[in-house]
């Protein structure tokens, strides 16, 4: 019987150097962010997840983790910065208490007046520019990703500068969005967007700024009476990675990562219109919020209403910088 059980133990072990040893173990990317899996930036996400499972031959693992389930959106760039997580979607105004404030430019209002400059100023060398001023804080650019462009919503109709007086709004953590809300005379508060219903709900807050995927996958039309459709506004993401776990990774692999996120990103980006869209008609049909169109004359009252908000930017985020996102601007439009 023993002579038996070493003759089966050799041969396991002859098997085993046939075979070779165990394959490795797939590399993590915890990938964390703050939205619905049925957003764009949700099924974005999943989509990268996919793709680039597909293109590594499993030797990555995707670990997608929405709605703030791994952490919160204040929490999220220290964790990526210590390696807690590899991967992330924040929006551009997040970069601001790094130190990094030229992404900032993204939240002036008006600075961007369609997704053709948008895609000129993103895809192009000034949009690769500042994505490059995130090494420095460890993190390394990947994409940029579309949410869309927003709209104003509160319990009272907001048709004039002077409708937004003593209105108390919820907003993204950005020093332009609170100059843009204090030049209308509102009262501007900082809040997650996972509070954002409850708190319109409770009446915490008035009102508040948002795509209409946004508005609309988070029930927002169902607690605010009236939606002015301004577009007076840019919410959108910048795809970052931990840099050293980044540059650490087989060339092959970045290589295949790369194109599985380029794929995303144009996906998402296509996906990003077609669900405002989408999303819109939807609040439309639900009847539960009154949508107000301004006249050219009114929306040229609220851009001249808030041309002071680029005043108070350019100190921070440069005059120069401006330039450029306008000089996009007109080169597009002519």
């Amino acid at each position: 019987m023993r002579t038996f059980a070493i003759a089966a133990s050799v041969a396991v072990l002859a098997l085993s150097s046939l075979v070779g040893p165990a394959s490795a173990d797939p590399i993590i990317i915890k990938f964390s962010h703050v939205v619905a899996t049925d957003t764009p930036k949700g099924k974005a996400s999943e989509k990268f997840k996919e793709l680039a499972e597909k293109y590594t031959g499993g030797k990555v693992k995707i670990e997608v983790y929405p709605n703030s389930t791994l952490y919160k959106d204040k929490e999220e760039l220290e964790a990526l910065q210590l390696g807690s997580v590899q991967m992330l979607a924040p929006s551009n105004s997040k970069f601001g208490p790094l130190g990094i404030r030229e992404f900032e430019v993204f939240d002036l209002p008006y600075i961007l007046p369609d997704l053709k400059t948008l895609r000129k100023v993103t895809e192009g060398p000034l949009g690769l520019r500042l994505l490059k001023l995130l090494d420095s804080k460890g993190i390394t650019g990947l994409a940029y990703w579309d949410n869309g462009f927003k709209q104003m919503s509160a319990n009272k109709k907001l048709v004039t500068p002077g409708d937004y007086q003593g209105v108390k709004f919820r907003i993204q953590s950005s020093r332009v969005l609170q100059a843009q809300f204090k030049t209308l005379g509102s009262l501007p508060q900082v809040m997650a967007f996972g509070e954002v219903y409850q708190a319109l709900q409770t009446g915490v807050v008035d009102g508040q700024e948002n795509t209409w995927s946004n508005i609309y996958t988070q029930k927002m039309h169902e607690v605010q009476k009236y939606i002015t459709e301004t577009n007076h506004g840019y919410i959108g993401y910048v795809v970052i990675v931990n840099k050293k776990f980044w540059d650490e990774l087989p060339a092959d692999i970045r290589d295949q990562l790369t194109k599985a996120m380029k794929e995303a990103t144009d996906f998402n980006n296509t996906q990003s219109q077609k669900e405002n869209n989408d999303a819109l008609a939807e609040i439309k049909k639900s009847g539960k919020s009154e949508i107000i169109k301004l006249t050219p004359e009114q929306d040229e009252a609220m851009r001249k209403a808030m041309e002071s908000v680029y005043k108070d930017a350019a100190g921070r985020i440069g005059q120069s910088l401006i330039d450029e996102f306008q000089k996009e601007a007109k080169s597009t439009t002519n």
